[in-house]
Protein backbone atom coordinates (compact mmCIF):
# COMPACT_ATOMS: atom_id res chain seq x y z
CA UNK A 1 0.00 0.00 0.00
CA UNK A 2 1.30 3.83 -0.63
CA UNK A 3 2.04 6.36 1.74
CA UNK A 4 -0.72 8.82 0.03
CA UNK A 5 -3.33 5.56 0.79
CA UNK A 6 -2.12 5.36 4.03
CA UNK A 7 -2.35 9.00 5.16
CA UNK A 8 -5.59 9.26 3.85
CA UNK A 9 -7.41 6.41 5.64
CA UNK A 10 -5.61 7.93 8.78
CA UNK A 11 -7.00 11.20 8.01
CA UNK A 12 -10.40 9.67 6.99
CA UNK A 13 -10.49 7.83 10.72
CA UNK A 14 -9.58 11.10 12.42
CA UNK A 15 -11.97 12.78 11.20
CA UNK A 16 -14.84 10.43 11.66
CA UNK A 17 -13.19 9.81 15.00
CA UNK A 18 -13.55 13.64 15.93
CA UNK A 19 -16.81 13.61 14.38
CA UNK A 20 -18.44 11.02 15.71
CA UNK A 21 -17.50 11.97 19.11
CA UNK A 22 -18.38 15.50 18.78
CA UNK A 23 -22.20 13.88 17.65
CA UNK A 24 -22.22 11.44 20.49
CA UNK A 25 -21.75 13.24 23.18
CA UNK A 26 -23.36 16.07 21.75
CA UNK A 27 -20.52 18.62 21.72
CA UNK A 28 -20.94 21.97 21.22
CA UNK A 29 -17.76 22.24 18.78
CA UNK A 30 -19.71 19.77 16.24
CA UNK A 31 -21.11 22.21 14.08
CA UNK A 32 -17.28 23.60 13.81
CA UNK A 33 -15.74 20.48 13.18
CA UNK A 34 -17.90 20.32 10.59
CA UNK A 35 -17.40 23.85 9.09
CA UNK A 36 -13.72 23.32 9.56
CA UNK A 37 -13.42 20.08 7.92
CA UNK A 38 -15.48 21.46 4.96
CA UNK A 39 -12.78 24.62 4.54
CA UNK A 40 -9.99 22.18 4.92
CA UNK A 41 -11.47 19.97 1.62
CA UNK A 42 -12.13 23.43 -0.24
CA UNK A 43 -8.10 23.94 0.76
CA UNK A 44 -7.27 20.99 -0.46
CA UNK A 45 -8.78 21.19 -3.87
CA UNK A 46 -7.90 24.89 -3.85
CA UNK A 47 -4.04 23.37 -3.93
CA UNK A 48 -4.30 20.77 -6.18
CA UNK A 49 -5.95 23.63 -8.51
CA UNK A 50 -3.16 25.87 -8.34
CA UNK A 51 -0.53 23.34 -8.38
CA UNK A 52 -2.27 21.71 -11.90
CA UNK A 53 -2.51 25.74 -13.11
CA UNK A 54 1.29 26.32 -12.27
CA UNK A 55 1.84 23.13 -14.23
CA UNK A 56 0.36 24.83 -17.20
CA UNK A 57 2.18 28.07 -16.85
CA UNK A 58 5.16 26.77 -18.92
CA UNK A 59 5.71 27.59 -22.77
CA UNK A 60 3.13 30.82 -21.26
CA UNK A 61 3.86 34.61 -21.87
CA UNK A 62 5.38 36.05 -18.83
CA UNK A 63 2.50 38.38 -19.19
CA UNK A 64 -0.02 35.39 -18.25
CA UNK A 65 1.99 34.17 -15.52
CA UNK A 66 2.33 37.56 -13.66
CA UNK A 67 -1.49 37.92 -14.02
CA UNK A 68 -2.63 34.69 -12.78
CA UNK A 69 -0.28 35.34 -9.69
CA UNK A 70 -1.71 38.74 -9.25
CA UNK A 71 -5.22 37.31 -9.49
CA UNK A 72 -4.28 34.41 -6.73
CA UNK A 73 -2.70 36.37 -4.37
CA UNK A 74 -5.42 39.30 -5.03
CA UNK A 75 -8.17 37.14 -4.14
CA UNK A 76 -6.11 35.08 -1.28
CA UNK A 77 -4.40 37.80 0.44
CA UNK A 78 -8.10 38.98 1.82
CA UNK A 79 -9.55 36.29 2.19
CA UNK A 80 -6.56 34.98 4.58
CA UNK A 81 -6.75 37.80 6.66
CA UNK A 82 -10.46 38.18 6.92
CA UNK A 83 -10.19 34.41 8.06
CA UNK A 84 -7.52 34.98 10.42
CA UNK A 85 -8.90 38.31 11.87
CA UNK A 86 -12.76 37.96 11.76
CA UNK A 87 -13.05 34.18 12.43
CA UNK A 88 -9.91 32.41 14.31
CA UNK A 89 -9.02 35.39 16.52
CA UNK A 90 -12.80 35.96 17.74
CA UNK A 91 -13.18 32.24 18.00
CA UNK A 92 -13.39 30.60 21.53
CA UNK A 93 -10.31 29.18 22.43
CA UNK A 94 -11.47 26.02 23.44
CA UNK A 95 -12.67 25.39 19.72
CA UNK A 96 -9.75 26.49 18.21
CA UNK A 97 -7.50 23.71 18.70
CA UNK A 98 -9.97 21.20 17.55
CA UNK A 99 -11.22 22.73 14.50
CA UNK A 100 -7.60 24.10 13.42
CA UNK A 101 -7.09 19.94 13.87
CA UNK A 102 -9.90 18.93 11.61
CA UNK A 103 -8.86 21.85 8.84
CA UNK A 104 -5.87 20.50 8.22
CA UNK A 105 -7.41 16.42 8.29
CA UNK A 106 -9.23 17.52 5.51
CA UNK A 107 -6.91 19.45 3.55
CA UNK A 108 -4.62 16.27 3.78
CA UNK A 109 -8.02 13.88 2.88
CA UNK A 110 -8.90 15.69 0.09
CA UNK A 111 -5.51 16.26 -1.34
CA UNK A 112 -4.65 12.41 -1.04
CA UNK A 113 -8.21 11.64 -2.10
CA UNK A 114 -8.05 13.04 -5.18
CA UNK A 115 -4.20 11.62 -6.06
CA UNK A 116 -6.29 7.91 -5.03
CA UNK A 117 -9.14 8.61 -7.37
CA UNK A 118 -7.15 9.74 -10.50
CA UNK A 119 -5.01 6.38 -10.12
CA UNK A 120 -8.49 4.81 -9.63
CA UNK A 121 -9.65 6.55 -13.14
CA UNK A 122 -6.54 5.98 -14.95
CA UNK A 123 -6.56 2.56 -14.42
CA UNK A 124 -10.22 2.09 -15.64
CA UNK A 125 -9.41 4.31 -18.71
CA UNK A 126 -5.98 1.89 -19.31
CA UNK A 127 -7.89 -1.33 -19.08
CA UNK A 128 -10.53 0.03 -21.83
Amino acid sequence: MKKSNIIMWVMLFIAAGMLSKAFILNEAIKMFLLIFFSIGAGLGLLRLFVNNSIKKMKGKDWKVKVLFFAVLLGLGLPFQSWFRNEVLFTMDSAYLTGSIIIMVVGMLFMTTFFGFALNKFQLKNVEK
